[in-house]
């Protein structure tokens, strides 16, 4: 039976020693409890009889992971409504190296992921969530997602749910696994090409088989000393090929707004260019000074990755062994190694970079002379330099992350109770190399240039003085004018090394007190108990070298500084389920399930975590629930000890720039604009803006309510459906300032509050220089919060001698996703919205709908439907928090053409629909292949430009971690076991 629903009857049955949920094309000889066995399942440390709590956890199978098709981790989770996009294999610029997972769009770093009910520690040296490359696919047995809070049961990060891997720890016989998978694709988006072809650039062709990856793994084990004890190994090795964006029509050039459409846009910073104020220029074939116009800027989009290559390795064993009836020692041990790089643009003089200019300069001809207003000898200009390093290839970060993580422990029972103590390590060591840069300092002597007295040669002032004999002249004042003796003065690298580290203890203590008679007179069972206490280390330390925490690497993101520290969390928890009614009228069974968590950091932070869960089963047919859970989060290193910095990251666009800025000058003058500034700011044709974040160790701990109701029908025979209301609100929200909401209300209302937070460099502009940002540090902002229905269906059809076929549906109906990014400020939605402020796509309504018929012929079939609904730009709401309009035009969100909305075509991102096929044929027992197709129809994903996705996971013109963006997906797995 297919399952991605609640834990409900595929739980049951698996206690009932019927099937193995999520059954596999050959399956594992794993041993079968009992019948009705007392079993723990996610969201609660209490075995019991009854399978389905209080609250909704979505269930996915080995087989479900094999129809889907997904060799990434995250890719499985991705493709479940109630995930959002979150760093993965297809963020290229800005990629941590890991993959994480994001409930509810409230963030990774509110998720907590645990294997096997044990948490995982923070996945880099950069990131503080987990990362799912540590998990291998094949491994997996089952995953439980339980969306709410849940921080009583499993302590800090548990405020938008948990994902729990259970892992295959008690296998039998040897399986050998080999996999691949590539995208195949034509090219359909006749804008796109029209585009290209427009500005003479390349046009891909139809593809087909690339983005190739494969991977092969090994699984065996046996159990010893006569069934007491089990040993299962696993080894696994995958490769992922690079895509570039180049290889997609829609992606073959950075998308601009044109209205009605799109253009072909790109960065300012291009093959050469030279500005005074407002005014710019660039050379000509002659070599010759020309005004620089939009069609010069530099296409970034072909070069950077849309898959990231990769390379890794893993190593997972588990064991247990029973001394006694009282005794099981076991002991979990994962090691992983991830490589990868992460391509970009080639870097340069990043358009920004100041200097000056005079009349002697050697390499300046009469025109360019001429166009600077350099008229007579002894003038001088301070100029604005920009050129791409066209000649020295693309920016690189190759990532590496290394972790290991071992859990050993011993679990019993001692009369009645049950008890389970444990401790586990986990450490990962991190490494980035940075290539392909300049040296900021090394560029402002190069662009310094004198004619030589000794040769009458253009050479470096640093040169002609002594200062710096290695000095050699960079010349973008004609084409083709650096050679390779530039490129070796100029071009820098950076690092940086760190590790992560995570101890704990444990230990947990379960009993049924109706053993002793503690029980309501009104129920069968009693009352269970579970208290425990856990201990807590976490550390973590990056450190970037020289270059990197200078800020020297031009076009990096701003300075990195280093970052260390540690803390640590004692923890005492208790659990109780009281049994309230069983078989009355109107009540088949009814519990509550209470819970509390007393957090003790070494930080001077004290919390208290708690929840209460209701069970109803009205009648077999019939099941409410509900359960209410105040979750804390403590904050994280990053967030408590990341020095602050200026780096790339804030809003999208300054409508206060250009020759005619579309807001107006007494608006502007709130942002910081005088007036001799406006109209004379050089406009950003990146949508870079700098921000200047950091930690703050002042920070408290955020508190979340969340609530969930919902009811659980069997009206007939294999037929169940769940309904679930969810509630989800974060009050003192651990983040970062929202930059552009602030200048957005700095525009528009002039609140002093918010327009301290803007500084502007002496040029007025917030990206030429370090000088000019908008502060975002990290602060207790205001409230964030979502609400909405999941919608979850099972039905199994019998075929007579035909076999059966299954549906599933997993469906979720979004109605609130609010944020109040400062305190007092007033909250936005971003229900139905992406953008600069809401980021990725938030729809009203997705959902994954599959049917598979299992066929007593040795093969099954899968036919899957998933679904996103359409999401409109977020400066289309007429919320002033998001559109940003003009104080002097309240009603501009209506009107185009009088500020800086999006075109026609950036309005909105189309609903998709794809369709998946897959199917599995079964030669023997021990042999299996499976083939398969997602995106069987080759949608292309929705596009929007780049600069409406500004901060967001986006990549390409898109949002590749949440839609299709390679095309027709086609995997083959075959599978042997002997």
């Amino acid at each position: 039976m297919m399952v991605e629903t609640v834990l409900s009857r595929s739980v049951r049955l698996i206690c009932a020693g019927g099937m193995v949920m999520g059954m596999s094309a050959v399956q594992a000889q794993e041993a079968a409890p009992a019948p009705m066995q007392r079993v723990e399942v996610t969201g609660s440390r209490i075995p019991s009889l009854n399978t389905e709590g209080a609250s909704p956890v979505t269930v996915l199978g080995a087989k479900d992971i094999k129809i889907d098709g997904a060799r990434n981790t995250e890719d499985l989770l991705n493709n479940l409504p109630q995930v959002f996009a979150s760093q993965g294999a297809a963020i290229s610029n800005g990629a941590s190296g890991t993959a994480t997972v994001d409930l509810r769009g409230m963030g990774s770093q509110r998720t907590l992921v645990l294997v096997n009910g044990k948490r995982l520690p923070a996945g880099s040296a950069l990131s503080s969530s987990a990362d799912l490359n540590q998990i291998p696919s094949q491994l997996i047995k089952r995953v439980d997602v339980l969306t709410g809070g849940a921080g009583a049961i499993y302590g800090s990060g548990a405020v938008s749910g948990v994902v729990n891997f259970i892992m295959k720890d008690s296998y039998e016989g040897v399986e050998v696994e080999a996999n691949m998978s590539g995208a195949n694709h034509q090219q359909q988006n006749d804008g796109a090409k029209a585009l290209n072809e427009a500005k003479h650039f390349a046009v891909p062709g139809n593809k087909g088989f690339d983005g190739k990856k494969y991977d092969f793994s090994l699984l065996m084990g046996s159990n010893f000393a006569d069934g007491k004890g089990n040993a299962t190994m696993f080894v696994g090795y995958k490769h992922a090929d690079a895509l570039l964006e180049s290889e997609r029509d829609f992606s073959a050039c950075s998308l601009g707004p044109a209205d009605p459409g799109f253009a072909c846009s790109g960065s300012g910073t291009s093959v050469g260019r030279v500005g005074i104020g407002s005014k710019s220029y660039t050379a000509d074939a002659s070599g010759n000074a020309r005004a620089y116009t939009a069609a010069d800027a530099y296409n970034f989009g072909p070069i950077n990755f849309f898959q990231r290559p990769s390379d890794e390795y893993s190593i997972n064993s588990t064991m247990h062994y029973d001394i006694n009836e009282h005794a099981r020692v076991y002991s979990e041990f994962n090691m992983h190694n991830y490589t990868t790089d992460a391509q970009i643009a080639p870097g340069g003089v990043f358009y920004g970079q100041q200097g000056v200019l005079t009349y002697e300069n050697p390499l300046l001809n009469a025109s360019w002379k001429a166009a600077l207003g350099l008229k007579a000898p002894g003038d001088k200009v301070t100029a604005t330099f920009g050129k791409r390093n066209t000649e020295g290839g693309p920016r690189n970060s190759h990532i590496s992350d290394t972790s290991f993580r071992e859990v050993l422990g011993v679990k019993g029972d001692v009369g009645d109770w049950s008890y389970d103590v444990f401790g586990q390590f986990g450490h990962v060591a991190h490494q980035d190399r940075q290539t392909g840069y300049f040296s900021n300092r090394l560029i402002a002597k190069a662009l310094d240039v004198v004619t030589d007295p000794k040769t009458g040669q253009p050479a470096c002032r640093s040169f002609v003085d002594g200062s710096d004999t290695k000095c050699v002249p960079y010349n973008l004042y004609k084409v083709g004018g650096i050679g390779q003796n530039v490129l070796d003065y100029l071009q820098a690298s950076g690092s940086t090394t760190g590790f992560t580290q995570q101890s704990a203890f444990g230990i947990n203590l379960v009993t049924d007190l109706g053993s002793k008679g503690i029980k309501l007179p009104t129920a069968a069972s009693g009352v269970g108990i579970s208290v425990g206490y856990e201990q807590r280390v976490e550390k973590i330390t990056a450190t970037p070298d020289y270059e990197q925490q200078q800020g020297d690497l031009s076009g990096s993101g701003g300075a990195s500084p280093p970052v260390s520290g540690s803390y640590n969390v004692k923890e005492a928890y208790a659990e109780v389920k009281i049994p309230l009614i069983d078989k009355a009228p109107m009540v088949e069974h009814l519990d509550i399930d209470l819970s509390y968590r007393r957090s003790d950091y070494s930080t001077d932070k004290k919390t208290n975590t708690y929840g209460v869960g209701l069970d109803w089963s009205v009648m077999p047919q019939v099941r409410a629930r509900a359960s209410m859970q105040r979750a804390v989060r403590a904050p994280n290193i990053f967030e408590l000890y990341t020095p602050s910095a200026v780096g790339l990251g804030s809003i999208s666009s300054d409508p206060c720039s250009g020759v005619k800025p579309k807001a107006s000058a007494a608006s502007c003058a709130f942002t910081g604009v005088s007036a001799a500034q406006y109209g004379n700011i050089a406009e950003n044709s990146t949508s870079q803006f700098n921000g200047k974040f950091g930690g703050n160790a002042n920070v408290n701990p955020e508190t979340a309510d969340t609530f969930t109701a919902g009811l659980v029908l069997e009206p007939i025979k294999n037929l169940t459906v769940t309904i679930d209301y969810f509630k989800l609100k974060i009050k003192d929200a651990i983040s970062t300032v929202n930059a552009q909401t602030a200048f957005n209300t700095c525009l528009t209302t002039g609140a002093s509050v918010y327009c301290s937070l803007i500084h502007r460099d002496t040029l007025g502009s917030l990206w030429l220089t370090p000088n000019g940002y908008i502060d975002a540090g990290t602060t207790n902002i205001g409230k964030q919060g979502t609400s909405g229905i999941d919608l979850g269906g099972s039905y199994r059809m019998k075929l007579a001698d035909m076999g059966n076929l299954d549906f599933t549906l997993n469906g979720t109906y979004l109605r609130t996703y609010e944020i109040e990014s400062l305190p007092g400020l007033g909250s936005y939605d971003c229900v139905g919205y992406f953008g600069s402020t809401c980021g990725t796509s938030t729809p009203k309504w997705r959902h994954k709908l599959r049917a598979t018929w299992q066929t007593p012929w040795n093969f099954d079939v899968s036919a899957t439907w998933r679904y996103f609904d359409k999401v409109k730009n977020d400066t289309l709401s007429p919320n002033l928090l998001l559109n940003g309009c003009d104080a002097t035009t309240p009603d501009c969100y209506k009107d185009i053409a009088t500020n800086s909305l999006p075109t026609t075509a950036d309005t909105s991102l189309a609903s998709r629909s794809y369709l998946d096929l897959s199917g599995v044929y079964r030669f023997s027992k021990k042999l299996a292949l499976s083939v398969g197709i997602n995106n069987l129809l080759d949608k292309d994903p929705p596009v929007a430009s780049s600069g409406s996705m500004v901060g967001s996971f986006a990549n390409g013109n898109t949002y590749p971690q949440m839609y299709d963006a390679y095309g027709r997906f086609i995997y083959m797995n075959l599978t042997y076991r002997f």
